[in-house]
């Protein structure tokens, strides 16, 4: 019966991990460029009931078997096993601003912060007071060339993510967009920002046919979907109150059994 209150606490921990990424997701419905995370669990390895007793044995030609020896299987409980980013495409919303500018495709931009290079899909960006091309949070965005600059927010911006002038149409930079090997495992940094690691791989230039398609006056909406979410929150709160259930269960039969040992003693 022991094992039964670890059993039930291990789905207590494994939906709680679930319920924090979904009310996560649905915190962000409404930023710019954010991608949901995904909680996946696992089940510890199930080990099969055997009976201790003779009950079930045949006498053979050759010597005896048992009819059954196999009762069934143990469930041990369940772990998170991880935590993932689902980077698949977001809706655009149409703003008309000049300094917003969303990518059909895979890729991140490149943004320049104080402990190093981060990426990000938001592309809510706006122009700073020294006319550098920057993120809501002040970070500067970077071009092929470094650091853009833009004398106003009355630039063109091109399918490929060449800045033009508006006047003239000199070309300005182009954004530099990356990817990466494994991107589903790159770590969020917070305000939209992420950052690599070993497992996701170093980040490479996105040319040719990896390189998204930009779209200026859009922004890429999340890609949470608030019924799936809300739907997946009732299912972990039945979930969860299960095995609370079983954990209340356990915890009476054992203080039945408690009772009548000291009964009997």
């Amino acid at each position: 019966m022991i094992r039964g209150w670890y059993t039930g606490a291990s789905g207590m921990n494994a939906q709680q991990n679930r319920l924090d990424a979904i009310s996560n997701n649905l915190a962000n419905v409404d930023t710019a460029g954010y991608k949901r995370d995904v909680t996946v669990s696992k089940s510890f390895p199930e080990l099969l009931i055997r009976r201790t007793n003779a009950d079930g044995v045949y006498k053979t030609s050759v010597g005896s078997a048992d009819a059954a020896p196999i009762i069934g299987k143990l469930g041990l409980g369940v772990e998170t096993n991880e935590n993932y980013t689902d980077f698949s495409q977001g809706s655009f919303k149409i703003t008309n601003t000049n300094t917003d500018v969303a990518f059909n495709g895979k890729g991140f931009y490149v943004v320049q912060t104080p402990v190093g290079e981060r990426y990000t899909r938001n592309g809510n960006f706006f122009v700073g007071k020294e006319g550098i091309l920057q993120t809501k949070e002040g970070y500067p965005v970077l071009g092929e060339n470094g650091i853009i600059h833009v004398d106003d927010d009355q630039f063109v911006v091109n399918e490929d993510g060449i800045l033009y002038t508006k006047d003239d149409m000199t070309e300005i930079d182009r954004f530099k967009v990356v990817r990466f090997d494994n991107e589903r495992y790159l770590k969020k940094m917070g305000n939209s920002l992420y950052s690599t690691n070993d497992i996701a791989g170093p980040a490479y230039i996105a040319e040719g046919n990896e390189r998204p398609t930009f779209m200026q006056g859009y922004t890429e909406t999340s890609n949470v979907n608030v019924v799936n979410e809300m739907v997946q929150m009732i299912e972990v709160n039945r979930a969860y109150e299960a095995n609370q259930k079983t954990i209340t269960s356990e915890d009476s039969m054992m203080g039945t059994l408690w009772q009548k040992v000291a009964v009997l003693q």
